[in-house]
Parts: structure tokens; sequence; C-alpha cells
């Protein structure tokens, strides 16, 4: 006797799907190919049942697109995808979402929520979550953590 998936459990087939498809849009967006993953992404999303937010998928797909539009500097899409993405289950307090939230405020200018972000993802994932991004990130959240003097 089979039991019905949890809410946040996607049918068997749809996972495999949606996986194989964000699968091939990683992999497109690692070569640079970036209008070809967001297509992938866009055919996994379209796979998820409504109301989408209630399931994991969304938030790593919105994710996954949000990486893409950040690499191309399209910011205000970027940042659309991951304010989106945070909402998702298991979206906020996800160090990851919460850096690339930073970065997208920082680069606007919004720097008192690029500081809050940055400070989240920080706290949650430590100096390394920053290892591989411009130093210009840790350099102002550090700027902000200094104790005063």
């Amino acid at each position: 006797m089979s039991s019905a998936p949890s809410p946040t459990e996607l049918p068997e087939h749809l996972h495999e799907q949606i996986s194989l498809l964000c699968k091939e849009g990683d992999a497109f967006s690692e070569q640079g190919d970036y209008e070809n993953a967001l297509s992938r992404y866009r055919e996994a999303w379209a796979l998820v049942p409504e109301p989408k937010i209630n399931w994991e998928a969304s938030t790593w797909i919105l994710a996954a697109a949000g990486e893409v539009y950040f690499l191309q500097q399209n910011y205000e899409k970027a940042l659309n995808s991951f304010l989106r993405a945070v909402q998702g289950l298991g979206g906020l307090g996800c160090p990851y979402i919460h850096l690339r939230l930073g970065q997208l405020h920082y680069e606007r200018g919004d720097m008192d929520v690029a500081a809050d972000e940055l400070t989240r993802a920080y706290m949650s994932a430590g100096d390394e979550i920053f290892s591989q991004e411009d130093p210009k990130y840790f350099a102002f959240i550090r700027s902000k953590l200094r104790p005063q003097e």
C-alpha cells in the first residue's frame, strides 16, 4: 500500500522530469549558454503543480533562473527571481539565496537591505560563502560587522 506524497514531495515522475530539466539548465549555464539554461528552467517551472510556492522545487528553479540573470548582470530579473525564491519552501534562511539577495541590493545601491541579507548569509555559512564572489561584498559586510570604536 503506497501513501500519498507529502505536501512538499512531488510525485516521482514529476520530480524526475524537473530534476532532468534543471540538470540540463545547469549544464547550459556552466557553458555560458544562458538562453538555453533559462529555457530548461522555464520548462521545469511549467511542470510544478499549483500552488507553485508550496513546492521546494519551485525555490530551486527560481534560484537557478536568478543565478543566470545574476551572471548576465540583469539585476532586476535576478532580484525578482530571488525574492520569489526566498518566499518558497526552504528559501528563507538559505545562505545562498540571502547572499544573492544581498549582492543584488548592493548592486542597486540599497545598502541597508544589502547589509541585512549579506549578514544573514555570513551568519549562516561563514566567510566561506564569499570565497568565490567578488571581494567587494565581503569587504562591505566586514565593515558593517566590525565593532564600533
